[in-house]
């Protein structure tokens, strides 16, 4: 197959309608988020493919939404080998599988607020999918409403997805990013415990970790699930403002970076911050705090306040300042 740019595909007309809800249309691209409402009147429609992409990634099997096939963001977006994502190669075979044309609408779901769910939904945009669309409360919601599951498993037929060059550029930030951005938000979306260094992991991650604690120097902290309320659900557009672009001081700027751990739950707050909140540019560090805490005389904050950094090429720790 013929490698292709995303840029071919720029401009293309959503095949399936958005979902019109109230809440939705108060947010930058009411095109990113469908109700559990509207998925359920619109299962196994053609032209839609449901994916179901979990931190538990034997979830799937005890029970899904009907139709839907299972991404394994272990195995089917990760390099197996490098630290990295997979190629343009790569994702084609894996949507070939899965049965995915470049046209189709992809909604994606899963456990913990969509976490994973929004992890993956970034990786695909790394792609240039154009029509990738979330299940606003993921899979809690879902089950909470006493919706459908089933453990039967759709038999897609392959496609012959295009071979996609992937562009890395405009959402992922990598460490020389992050050091030329100094002075721009930062968001850090890990635990208050990580941020002030008082913990080296992440709660419940044991073996995922580096070798010092504490969070990049003028980085905010404002943990990933702020963005959701108690039912998984995104806040509405007030709620999200009050958060980021008020409490987080992100009103007028135009440039954000996120981080995490590895990247996963900064690609939540990324979604929110681009999709939700209409911020310009927003680019995700996936290298994260498992890359940024272990890099030889890389400058570390400690505390649960912000510090300004000043210089990294003669860094010290009095180049610190308090925000």
């Amino acid at each position: 197959m013929d490698q292709l740019s995303p840029q071919v595909y720029k401009e293309i007309t959503l095949p399936i309608d958005i979902d019109s809800s109230e809440k939705f249309s108060q947010y930058k691209d009411p095109s990113a988020l469908v109700s559990t409402k509207w998925l359920e009147e619109n299962l196994g429609r053609p032209g839609l493919v449901l994916l179901e992409s979990d931190e538990d990634v034997l979830l799937y099997q005890t029970g899904h939404i009907p139709t839907a096939l299972k991404i394994d963001w272990h195995t089917d977006l990760n390099d197996q080998v490098t630290r990295d994502y997979i190629d343009g190669a790569g994702f084609s075979k894996v949507f070939s599988r899965l049965g995915i044309n470049r046209e189709d609408t992809i909604v994606l779901y899963g456990d913990k607020s969509n976490w994973w769910a929004a992890y993956t939904f970034w990786v695909f945009k790394l792609f240039g999918h154009e029509d990738v669309r979330l299940l606003d409360g993921g899979r809690d919601k879902w089950t909470s409403e006493g919706r459908e599951l089933t453990k039967e498993e759709p038999k897609p037929v392959a496609s012959s997805y295009p071979v996609i060059e992937r562009n890395d550029e405009a959402l992922r930030a990598f460490r020389d990013d992050v050091v030329s951005h100094f002075g721009k938000p930062l968001i850090d979306v890990r635990s208050p415990e990580e941020y002030a260094g008082d913990r080296l992991t992440a709660p419940g991650y044991p073996d995922e970790g580096a070798s010092r604690a504490g969070h990049i120097p003028s980085a905010a902290s404002v943990p990933w699930s702020k963005a959701c309320n108690e039912d998984q659900t995104f806040k509405d557009l007030a709620g999200l403002q009050e958060v980021y672009l008020k409490g987080a001081k992100l009103e007028g700027h135009s440039d954000v970076i996120a981080y995490c751990r590895i990247g996963e739950r900064s690609s939540h707050t990324w979604f929110v911050l681009k999709y939700l909140l209409g911020i310009e540019t927003v680019r995700n560090y996936d290298g994260s705090w498992s890359e940024w805490g272990s890099l030889v005389k890389a400058p570390i904050a400690l505390g649960s306040e912000p510090v300004r950094y000043l210089s990294w090429s003669n860094w010290q720790p009095l180049n610190f300042q308090r925000i």
